[in-house]
């Protein structure tokens, strides 16, 4: 499975937290991610990461072209909400992302509850049906 990892600046710890709970489950898949989160996991894991561009010079952008390319399975988006300002500006992005993962059936976990189900249900098999979306 491919996944893709995107944090906002408050929520990378928290992302890099996650990921070093459940490094064994993650380290059987294909991780991708913005460019500083994805320097934040590799630091704090070990775990190999492609980084893309950063989410503010088109990151977000290229995952969500990955993802309209059914070639993204699971999607982790941390998202700061707490400064409306900044989440206000990214709606647009925000709401393309989503658009695309409801679009073409991409699990989407935007808090660390929904992460922490995601992954255990990847571990149990549960997401296998992804590995039948045919690959463009």
């Amino acid at each position: 499975m491919v996944i893709a990892l995107i944090a906002s600046d408050k929520k990378k710890e928290l992302m890099a937290e996650l990921c070093m709970a459940y490094c064994g489950i993650l380290s059987r898949h294909t991780l991708c991610a913005t460019s500083i989160t994805g320097k934040y996991i590799s630091d704090a894991t070990g775990l190999p990461i492609e980084r893309l561009l950063s989410g503010s010079t088109g990151g977000t952008q290229q995952i969500s072209s990955r993802i309209a390319f059914n070639e993204i399975d699971i999607l982790f988006y941390f998202r700061d909400t707490s400064s409306n300002a900044e989440y206000a500006d990214a709606d647009e992005t925000n709401m393309n992302i989503m658009r695309l993962c409801d679009l073409h059936n991409v699990p989407v976990a935007t808090n660390i509850a929904t992460a922490e189900a995601l992954i255990l249900a990847l571990d149990r098999g549960d997401l296998d049906w992804r590995n039948n979306i045919i690959r463009r």
